[in-house]
């Protein structure tokens, strides 16, 4: 089969086209024809050397495709409710650069009714993250203020929608007044360019001095001691990653007197069985909403598999709004 590989850790021209062998699925796993594969940030983080795959993972790149199902573990499919035939998309921990890609059968999931297949690989990595760590982790409510910092990026996009899907007033920071505008457009209340406005004092003037309930962190760094500042009473921060740096002050003070919450989590080393039981969460709550058309996966842009460079160079320029998704024949 055709896969993507890492020939040279560094910038995007290290990725090739190469040829590796079909890989079969072991029990509990089933093989998938891959018709699409989400790019994701983690993907660049892995080309460029600072984001192994877990031991015993693909070392290809890859964390979620969709595709038809070939063959696999018969008694967990069926368990699952799927078959030899289905059209699947799934979350896996590397491997999804590639025609054929093997996934454990929890972390599988029908395409939701209507969507094309480039847009039913654009769900998982966001959607699982997005679940797990605004509703699970964070536990965000009904009416509840969700802050999401980088509201165009593919989990910002998911975000907006699923928050504003489920009851919560959803204020995102972008870096541009275009991408503030796409923000607003997807269902976002309020939209903050970070690049020319304070997104404390904004925050504040919009909840008019109260704080927001839930922040979704991906920068990390010097941005935690400010979003402490801009929390409401009980107010949560869950931090999904650190784009910004590793290192972080604040007003440890703040915490205390406000009983704030600051998390954090990262998806990719989570047992199979955690991922299935997100995947059950999406299935009955989520799925639905896609059906229905009031979720829908955003696509900035798509590229044929062997253009996997260019995709990731586009990822890195941030000129994107929503998900890039590479395209397979076989």
């Amino acid at each position: 089969m055709q896969a993507v590989e890492i020939a040279a850790f560094g910038p995007p021209e290290g990725l090739r086209l190469g040829e590796r062998p079909v890989p079969r699925p072991g029990p509990g796993e089933l093989l998938i024809r891959v018709a699409a594969s989400g790019v994701n940030r983690p993907d660049v983080l892995q080309r460029k050397g600072s984001y192994a795959p877990p031991p015993g993972v693909s070392d290809l790149p890859g964390l979620e495709v969709a595709g038809v199902v070939e063959a696999g573990d018969s008694e967990a499919m069926a368990q699952a409710g799927l078959r030899v035939g289905d059209r699947v998309c799934a979350l896996v921990a590397g491997g999804g650069y590639a025609q054929w890609c093997v996934a454990p059968v929890p972390q599988c999931l029908p395409v939701p009714e209507g969507l094309s297949d480039v847009e039913a690989a654009s769900l998982p990595e966001t959607f699982f993250t997005v679940w797990s760590n605004v509703f699970d982790r964070a536990r965000l409510q009904p009416g509840e203020t969700l802050l999401v910092q980088g509201g165009s990026s593919g989990i910002g996009v998911t975000a907006i929608q699923l928050a504003r899907a489920r009851g919560a007033t959803v204020i995102v920071t972008a870096g541009s007044d275009d991408k503030c505008a796409a923000c607003l457009a997807l269902g976002a209340h309020h939209a903050i360019n970070y690049k020319t406005q304070d997104f404390v004092a904004e925050t504040r003037r919009i909840t008019e001095g109260r704080g927001v309930d839930v922040v979704l962190d991906m920068v990390a760094g010097s941005y935690v001691a400010r979003e402490v500042e801009c929390l409401a009473e009980d107010g949560r921060v869950v931090i999904i990653a650190v784009q910004g740096g590793l290192q972080a002050e604040f007003n440890a003070g703040l915490v205390l007197r406000k009983r704030l919450t600051i998390t954090g989590s990262t998806l990719r080393p989570r047992p199979v069985a955690f991922k299935g039981a997100i995947a059950q969460a999406l299935r009955e709550q989520v799925w639905p909403l896609l059906a229905s058309g009031a979720v829908k996966p955003v696509i900035h842009s798509t590229f044929a598999a062997a253009d996997a460079a260019r995709a990731h160079a586009l990822m890195e320029s941030n000129a994107h709004v929503g998900k890039i998704v590479l395209t397979w024949t076989t």
